[in-house]
């Protein structure tokens, strides 16, 4: 879990729901042994502020090749977009084009239920000041629409969604999320699940 902004805790308390243990990452050093991590929503531009203090960057984009699970919520899938709009750094790790704050202000966040298919059905997601993908790339697949706009994408070990799903009490996200950090490369650097 990245730990330097933004709604994290929430996130902890989803995966510890799942009887997974959470390691919040606040330095890059502490990346060493994580087979997934979250960057969760807040706010983008000052998560890339925070993140300016250290090699963040270089050292995400080594934790995806050496086989690391990215995901990322609202500000995170913006994080981890190959274009954003209006523009800002980012990750380019997903083949797509994010707006930010593309439904509104914050008066204008909502709860709503996605058609997610791959994630079993229907899925509970908060939208807050929410992007959204506005270009993909061919090999990103869409695992959840609402009203047929993709709201939840994956491409490879990158996962983004534009809404919250840690702000609800639907587990499917994050159950699909664990699947895939214990099939990844990096899942040999230790157990995911806590011991009892």
């Amino acid at each position: 879990m990245l730990a330097l902004q933004g709604d994290f805790a929430a996130h902890a308390a989803a995966f510890r729901d799942l009887d997974v243990s959470v390691r919040e990452v606040r330095r890059v050093a502490e990346l060493e042994g994580v087979a997934g991590l979250v960057i969760p929503g807040g706010e983008s531009t000052t998560l890339l502020n925070l993140m300016a203090d250290e090699p963040w960057f270089e050292a995400l984009r080594r934790f995806h090749e050496e086989g690391g699970v990215l995901a990322g919520t609202c500000a995170g899938a913006i994080l981890l977009a190959r274009e954003v709009r209006p523009r800002q750094p980012s990750l380019a790790l997903l083949d797509a084009i994010v707006e930010r704050n593309a439904y509104g202000r914050q008066v204008d966040s909502f709860e709503a239920s996605v058609d997610a298919p791959s994630l079993g059905g229907p899925l509970a997601a908060v939208f807050i000041r929410a992007p959204r993908f506005r270009a993909l790339w061919p090999g990103v697949d869409v695992l959840a629409r609402l009203d047929g706009e993709p709201v939840l994408v994956q491409q490879g070990r990158v996962v983004a969604a534009t809404f919250h799903p840690e702000l609800t009490r639907d587990r499917a996200l994050h159950r699909y999320l664990l699947g895939l950090a214990e099939k990844g490369p990096r899942a040999a650097a230790g157990p995911l699940r806590a011991s009892a």
